[in-house]
């Protein structure tokens, strides 16, 4: 049951390897891009917990040593204080520029690991070893490493490519339910932008997924990432293209900023609220028909997911202040806020033409109806 990926870009084309046991298999997978045998693996102080040893000994089989470092689990760790501990970590190891930095973990170890990989000596090679469901599905493909600010999310940051990802689907049962369902959120993304027919397959399979069926989730992933790698090949940098992928993500970033990158809120539990928002906008602007947000509410509500501000546990700024809380996002240009909307599930685009009076009336309901 394995699956691989191939994202062609030219001198930085790689192979992500999807399927249960790859770390088990690590030394053997990475053995080919070493100069020499040893590897600096950053990863965090629960991922560490589980899979570091089974890790070391992949490792061991191939003759291939390793150090590493555990960083605090969590959103808050990616920033300058651990990210600064990370690169100093790395240079203390002596890691030269030939060698390969691991990132074993969720997406924050990937982005942070991969930021660090990207500015050290100007540049080194890195692996990803996503452990979690929303990193094996969207963060660790692709490219895009950074740190967060206090100004916003991943405001920070390099494209710097993996030279290989390992997506071993058997880490997905050590997930926590609100951690894999969290996670869920970015496939869901996926059929929204762009592939109806994934979508519906969801709504079929998604219970069984959830439940831990191997096949479905090895195909989930396959999907998913296969989407993400065609989008990546035709617009690395997100000049076009790769734009579609923040589906959900403007309105998730602010809230993430909102609740203080804290548990109260997950990135995928924001990814769902936001593609939610999305398809509400969209319908409201009449882009899209109005059973859509419906739909799409249905399905995530049948995962158990969040689908509105009201799931949202604690205090909210006011629309004006998740207004300005979007304004900091990236995906801001001359000033103006760029949507992802759709017309239609599996028809995304990418536009500034939304008149703030309607976003700021949808944030309004929102918010009212969390009493």
């Amino acid at each position: 049951m394995r699956e691989r990926v191939h994202v062609p870009l030219g001198e930085r084309a790689y192979d992500v390897e999807i399927g249960p046991g790859l770390i088990a298999e690590a030394g053997d997978l990475i053995a080919p891009l070493l100069v020499r045998r040893r590897v600096a693996v950053l990863s965090d102080e629960t991922v560490a917990g589980l899979y570091l040893d089974p890790l070391r000994e992949g490792l061991a089989r191939a003759g291939i040593a390793m150090e590493a470092l555990a960083l605090p689990p969590g959103e808050a760790t990616k920033g300058w204080p651990e990210f600064t501990r990370a690169v100093e970590w790395l240079l203390g190891q002596r890691v030269e520029r030939r060698d390969v930095v691991i990132a074993l973990g969720g997406g924050v170890i990937g982005d942070l690991a991969g930021f660090a990989a990207a500015v050290l000596r100007r540049g080194v090679r890195f692996v990803q070893i996503p452990t979690s469901l929303l990193a094996q599905v969207d963060s660790s493909v692709g490219g895009k490493t950074g740190i967060n600010s206090a100004h916003g999310k991943n405001l920070i940051g390099a494209f710097h490519q993996p030279s290989l990802v390992l997506a071993d689907t058997g880490a997905l049962g050590t997930l926590t339910p609100r951690d894999f369902i969290a996670g869920y959120g970015e496939v869901v993304k996926y059929g929204l932008l762009g592939d109806a027919e994934f979508f519906a397959w969801l709504e079929q399979e998604g219970p069984r997924l959830a439940g831990g069926d191997m096949a479905a989730r090895v195909a989930a992933v396959r999907r998913s990432v296969q989407m993400k790698a065609d989008i990546v090949a035709r617009d690395e940098t997100e000049q076009g293209d790769r734009a579609l992928l923040n589906l959900g993500h403007t309105f998730c970033h602010a809230l993430e900023a909102a609740t203080g990158y804290s548990d109260r809120l997950l990135h995928g539990e924001g990814v769902a609220i936001g593609c939610a928002l999305a398809f509400d906008l969209s319908a409201r602007l009449g882009l899209c028909p109005q059973e859509e947000p419906s739909r799409v509410r249905a399905h995530l509500r049948d995962m158990g997911m969040k689908t509105d501000l009201a799931d949202i546990a604690g205090p909210l700024p006011d629309a004006e202040g998740l207004l300005s809380l979007m304004a900091q996002d990236k995906k801001v240009v001359d000033g103006q806020l760029r949507f992802v909307l759709a017309r239609g599930i599996g028809k995304a685009f990418v536009t500034s033409d939304v008149p703030p009076g309607v976003v700021r009336g949808l944030l309004d309901e929102g918010l009212s109806a969390r009493g």
